[in-house]
């Protein structure tokens, strides 16, 4: 399997979500694109599928120096092999190279799933904020830059598309985390709607659950929109990945709503001719 292949597979399988977002970006970028969701991707499992914590530890310290590698070294991994091929290829056309500022966006990412190898629980929105910002917002900042018309200042508006695409995630995948021992919703919110972490983890629904919910959903919805409406109007075209990302992730919500929050026991997800629709409609 040649690394193309394989960030594919990590990444984008048919009928993913990330499949039909990555479709409406221009095709030359689609492979540099696909390489930086697989790596994604990798550091999301070693730091959520690894159940010992030295073992997790030790895995993120060799994604530090395979990094490390990618902008000063040869690295070894398909997924660093495809974003250096990639990169290169894309400045010979167009003048684009990963840069010190894609290299602190990614070790920012790093970090960011590094944290969940510390904590599995957030005091407050201000700490879910940080690790929010830090995986998902610092992600968003490395797509958009590869076709962003002004790189140097995608930050600005990519960063808080980013952390509020990981939280519409992390509403979706609410039951799954929470079997994992995972809650990513703050304790203080959990306290002041009574609602334990022992109701989620095991599956118990009751008013109170729904009401906490309701307002999960509905801060995730308005982060979106906000994000979205932030994008500069001369940005918007070459951003349809993330905006398709952030369409796809507005209907899930919405569908979680029509299915009153029964979100414990099952992943409420669109199915894939919904999904190639919204992308489509995505202009």
């Amino acid at each position: 399997m040649n690394f193309d292949d394989y960030c594919q597979q990590k990444a984008a399988p048919d009928g993913s979500s990330t499949y039909y977002a990555l479709r409406r970006a221009p095709a030359a970028r689609q492979p540099l694109l696909t390489a930086l969701f697989a790596l994604r991707r990798e550091l999301e499992e070693t730091a959520k599928e690894t159940s010992d914590p030295t073992i997790g530890r030790t895995k993120h310290a060799w994604w530090q120096k395979e990094l490390a590698s990618l902008f000063g070294g040869e690295p070894s991994h398909p997924v660093t092999k495809a974003l250096k091929a990639h990169s290169t290829s894309a400045r010979n056309s167009a003048g684009f190279l990963l840069d010190e500022q894609d290299r602190i966006s990614l070790d920012a990412l790093v970090d960011g799933f590094g944290m969940d190898l510390d904590q599995a629980r957030y005091l407050d929105w201000p700490g879910l904020r940080r690790y929010l910002d830090q995986a998902g917002g610092a992600f968003a900042v490395a797509v958009a830059r590869v076709t962003a018309r002004d790189a140097a200042h995608a930050a600005q508006w990519a960063a808080p598309l980013g952390a509020a695409l990981m939280l519409a995630e992390r509403m979706q995948e609410l039951g799954d985390d929470a079997r994992h021992g995972r809650i990513y919703i703050p304790i203080d919110e959990l306290q002041r709607f009574s609602v334990t972490a022992a109701d989620l983890i095991n599956r118990k629904y009751s008013d109170d659950f729904t009401a906490l919910m309701r307002f999960q959903v509905e801060r995730s919805k308005r982060a979106l929109t906000d994000a979205l409406a932030a994008i500069p109007a001369a940005e918007r075209a070459g951003q349809r990945l993330l905006r398709t990302l952030a369409a796809l992730s507005l209907a899930s919500l919405e569908e979680i709503e029509r299915e009153n929050f029964q979100v414990l026991h099952q992943r409420i997800a669109l199915t894939p001719i919904r999904k190639l629709w919204i992308s489509w409609r995505t202009r």
